[in-house]
């Protein structure tokens, strides 16, 4: 009998609940603190929280879980009779989750593979959905993490966001600094490239920004088999709306993912922001 293999990952992958029930994937929370109260992403406090906290520019600050959070879930994965862990988490370029991460693998008691998604979102979410379905399927570890960096190689994430000013007071933008002088009168379009949030292109008006991103996400997925994720932040209509124009022009469109993010992203992109990750499927 093939032995079982865990999957931990962080709450940045903003996971439907469901989901994360079925495939028995571990989350690990990140912590965000507004106006000098922290509290653990997914402990029922919103988003919108911290979006307001920058409006009101209090205080708003993200930070990664310790790597004891780590230990533990890897400790428990072993009690409950895991040979090996898979922990796939978000980009190492925008957190130190990776790193804590890493260090708890170093001290578990079974094998643990940290995988960097060098992404965020359902961006990661889709990486740790495909490592789980191939822990289930009775993969070994090596098995289970290599379906997560394939599905990572596969996956392209695009979002929009009403202004650049929260991503940078959150000092995240990294070279999307270069539209910073333009801001005001441009909708930014921006990407994930290498783990790094990057400009992608410059519209004039919102409505413009929105069709374009539509766009781009037909462009990407093509006429092969995918899978997509729509996201977004205090905008459920666009989001609703983009899922239902992509149902009806992506022709081999799979599972379709719909859901808002939590505080730490939302923190760092404002209300407004509307993603999309378009996730190829293996042949």
């Amino acid at each position: 009998m093939t032995a079982p293999v865990a999957v931990v990952t962080d709450s940045t992958a903003y996971l439907p609940d469901e989901l994360v029930v079925a495939h028995g994937v571990v989350v690990v929370p990140l912590q965000v603190g507004v106006g000098g109260q922290t509290f653990e992403e997914g402990s029922g406090r919103t988003a919108a929280e911290a979006g307001q906290g920058f409006r009101d520019w209090r205080p708003v600050t993200t930070s990664r879980p310790s790597p004891e959070s780590f230990a533990v879930a890897y400790r428990q994965a072993a009690e409950s009779g895991a040979i090996g862990v898979a922990s796939i988490h978000l980009s190492a370029e925008m957190s130190g989750t990776v790193e804590s991460a890493r260090l708890a693998a170093e001290e578990a008691s079974i094998p643990v593979r940290v995988v960097d998604s060098r992404s965020l979102g359902m961006g990661l979410g889709f990486s740790v959905l495909a490592a789980a379905r191939a822990a289930v399927g009775g993969g070994d570890l090596d098995a289970v993490a290599d379906a997560a960096v394939r599905r990572i190689r596969a996956t392209r994430s695009l979002f929009y966001v009403d202004t650049l000013e929260h991503l940078r007071r959150g000092g995240r933008i990294g070279a999307a600094a270069t539209l910073l002088g333009s801001a005001l009168m441009i909708k930014p379009l921006l990407r994930i490239v290498e783990g790094r949030i990057a400009p992608l292109e410059k519209v004039r008006t919102t409505s413009r920004a929105l069709a374009r991103l539509e766009e781009l996400a037909v462009e990407l997925a093509g006429d092969r088999p995918v899978d997509i994720a729509v996201q977004h932040l205090a905008a459920p209509v666009r989001a609703a709306a983009l899922a239902g124009h992509l149902r009806e022009r992506v022709p081999d469109l799979h599972d379709l993912y719909v859901g808002e993010v939590g505080p730490v992203i939302g923190a760092h992109v404002g209300p407004g922001m509307l993603g999309v990750a378009v996730s190829r499927r293996e042949s």
